[in-house]
């Protein structure tokens, strides 16, 4: 009894810090799973089914939180992606720790995404971001940057400082800035791919990427009203230069609105893409976005045995838009979409001009708050004159159901 007693005293005193250092201090674990039977169908390569989440929706992570005082909190975030179906390791995600405050804002530093993913449109007034029905990447309606300066499913801009403002009279901005003397690869990608650095963040001599977006959002009686714009620029450093004919810095520019009334939304979106980077910026997107590999010289093009496309992708150091418009209504538990758009890429160089148009159909069904079914259909005519030369058709069919859980 005397062992057991000493035993228990023993373990009481090591755990007496941990307990101490916890206090005042909040840890959430969170996540989602989610797992899709789908089918992508491209022309001259095949149908290619799965019962994956190649969208990269699965994540688990830990969001921290310490009350400070005088209206501050400490605030930090660690999230992992993996893919049920495919066995794969986990991959980076959000990784950033920041102060908050209600009157003042947040700020954050490290890993983080991009406000033209979370904040001013892309992934917020996507229905479908997440699946296979997405609107970016191989939906090819919003740019999907594997350096995170896009709304690509898995992208993260490395070594950043974000700030998010307080809602003042329902405007509000947010602004990331992307350290120019820290050149990091992602975690996620091949560091040896097209040109040797295709994820390159920031740079080793001296560029700074930056962004910033704002939006404003009001309720008019039943009439909800969301505009937003932004602005990307992501600069070429001195190593770049001469590379491939990189000469500009890229830029984008970005405008659109979600408008509400009662159970209907409207929404649309607008990019202006110039000088479009192949190292990583808008003439790339990251795989989870593409559902695999491809060619960046030729994006469109697969190289993992069918699956893969990038369809939002400029032409290299070239000039380009992309569109987006959709609907939705919701029926008890039970919402009905139906959205698309086009992406043209101006012809460069020696690539040749690139036309995307997609029309996509679906439901998402929510079982309780937590859980949820959808399913879709999806169709892409791509008419690329750079596939047409060598005798390749890209249009592609897309049919999914999937499950989804949060936790």
């Amino acid at each position: 009894m005397k062992k057991k007693l000493i035993a228990l005293g023993v373990a009481g005193a090591l755990a007496a810090p941990l307990i101490a250092s916890a206090q005042g201090t909040h840890v959430t674990i969170f996540g989602r799973i989610q797992a899709e039977y789908a089918t992508v169908d491209i022309d001259g390569r095949g149908a290619q089914t799965g019962i994956l989440d190649d969208a990269a929706q699965s994540r688990w992570g830990l969001q921290v939180a310490e009350d400070l005082g005088m209206g501050f909190r400490a605030m930090g975030r660690a999230e992992f992606g993996f893919n049920p179906g495919a066995g794969t390791t986990q991959t980076s995600r959000e990784q950033w720790v920041g102060l908050g405050s209600n009157q003042w804002g947040e700020v954050k530093f490290g890993r983080v995404q991009s406000p033209f993913k979370d904040f001013a449109g892309g992934h917020t007034i996507d229905p479908f971001a997440y699946t296979s029905l997405h609107a970016n990447g191989s939906g090819g309606l919003m740019v999907a940057s594997e350096n995170g300066l896009g709304s690509g499913d898995n992208s993260f801009a490395n070594s950043s400082a974000r700030y998010d403002s307080p809602v003042v009279e329902g405007f509000q901005m947010s602004a990331l800035l992307m350290a120019g003397d820290a050149k990091k690869l992602d975690p996620t990608r091949n560091p040896s791919g097209f040109g040797g650095n295709t994820s390159n963040s920031g740079g080793e001599d001296g560029e700074w990427d930056f962004q910033v977006a704002g939006k404003y959002s009001g309720q008019f009686d039943a009439l909800g009203v969301n505009i937003f714009g932004g602005y990307s620029r992501d600069n070429v450093s001195d190593q770049m230069k001469g590379t491939f004919g990189v000469k500009d810095d890229e830029e984008i520019w970005r405008g659109g609105a979600l408008l509400s009334f009662a159970d209907l939304r409207v929404r649309g979106q607008y990019e202006w893409v110039n000088n479009a980077n192949p190292f990583g910026g808008a003439a790339s997107c990251t795989q989870a976005a593409a559902f695999g590999t491809f060619n960046p010289a030729l994006p469109s093009q697969s190289t993992d045995g069918g699956r893969g496309q990038c369809n939002s992708a400029m032409n290299a150091n070239g000039d380009g838009y992309l569109w987006f418009a959709g609907i939705d209504y919701t029926i008890g538990n039970t919402m009905l979409i139906a959205q698309g758009g086009m992406g043209h890429a101006n012809n460069t160089g020696l690539l040749q001009s690139k036309d995307v148009e997609n029309i996509t159909a679906g439901v998402i069904h929510n079982l309780s708050r937590r859980s949820s079914l959808f399913g879709g259909y999806q169709r892409v005519w791509v008419k690329d004159k750079n596939l047409a030369a060598i005798g390749q058709d890209a249009d592609r069919n897309v049919y999914t159901v999937g499950l989804r859980h949060d936790f």
